[in-house]
C-alpha cells in the first residue's frame, strides 16, 4: 500500500500543504506571535521534510524531536487545536481525500503530548 506521502501526491503536495498551512497560521491571532522571531524561509523548509517524513516519504528531517523543539514555547490545548485546525482545512482546501486527512489528522494527533510537553 502506498503511503500518505504517495497518495497525497508528494513533494508537491507537501510543499504546497505547508505554504497554505503557514499563511493560515500566520494570520491567526492566536497563534502567529509564536512566529514572529523566526525564520519563516527555515521554518518551512524544516516542516516540509517532517513532514515528508512522517507521512511516510523520505527521511531527511534533521530538526529537534517534537518534545525538544516545542519545550519553551508553553503551548495549550487551544494553540494545538489552532494548529490543527489549520492542517485540516489546508488539506480540505487541496481537495484532499477525507480518509487521507483522517490519517493525517491521526498522524498529528500523535504528536499532541510531545508539542504540549505532557
Amino acid at each position: 500500500m502506498a503511503s500518505v506521502y504517495e497518495q497525497i501526491g508528494g513533494a508537491a503536495a507537501v510543499d504546497a500543504a505547508v505554504d497554505i498551512f503557514y499563511r493560515r497560521v500566520l494570520n491567526d491571532p492566536i497563534i502567529s506571535e509564536f512566529f514572529d522571531d523566526i525564520d519563516m524561509d527555515r521554518q518551512t523548509a524544516k516542516q516540509k521534510a517532517f513532514l515528508t517524513m512522517a507521512f511516510g516519504g523520505p527521511n531527511k528531517y534533521s530538526g529537534k524531536d517534537m518534545r525538544e523543539a516545542h519545550k519553551h514555547m508553553k503551548l495549550n490545548e487551544e494553540h494545538f487545536n489552532a494548529v490543527a485546525g489549520h492542517l485540516q482545512g489546508t488539506l480540505q482546501e487541496l481537495n484532499v481525500p477525507q480518509n487521507l486527512i483522517n490519517e493525517v489528522m491521526a498522524i498529528a494527533g500523535s504528536t499532541h503530548d510531545d508539542v504540549l510537553n505532557l
